[in-house]
C-alpha cells in the first residue's frame, strides 16, 4: 500500500481508470458480437449499422488512449473482411 499523498492519489486515479477502460473495451466486445450474430441471420442492414458503431467505437478508443492505433486498426480490418463490405 502507498504512503505518500501523490502516490494514494495516483492509485486511486489508476483504479478510476482502469473500471473505465474495461467498461469501453467490454462495450466493444458486446458491438462485435451484435456483428457475428447478425451476419449468422443474415441480416444486412443490421450488420452495417453494427459495423459503422462498431468502427466508431474503435476509433474513439484509440482517441481517448483505451486502445493502441494499430490494435483498433486490426480489429476493423479483420470486421471489415467478415463483413465483406
Amino acid at each position: 500500500m502507498a504512503n505518500h499523498a501523490s502516490a494514494l492519489k495516483r492509485e486511486k486515479q489508476s483504479k478510476k481508470r482502469r473500471l473505465r477502460n474495461k467498461s469501453y473495451k467490454s462495450t466493444i466486445n458486446t458491438v462485435v458480437k451484435k456483428i457475428f450474430s447478425s451476419i449468422e441471420e443474415k441480416d444486412a442492414d443490421g450488420t452495417k449499422k453494427n459495423y459503422a458503431d462498431a468502427v466508431a467505437r474503435l476509433d474513439s478508443a484509440v482517441n481517448k488512449g483505451i486502445l493502441h492505433r494499430r490494435t483498433a486498426s486490426r480489429k476493423i480490418s479483420r470486421l471489415t473482411k467478415k463483413v465483406g463490405s
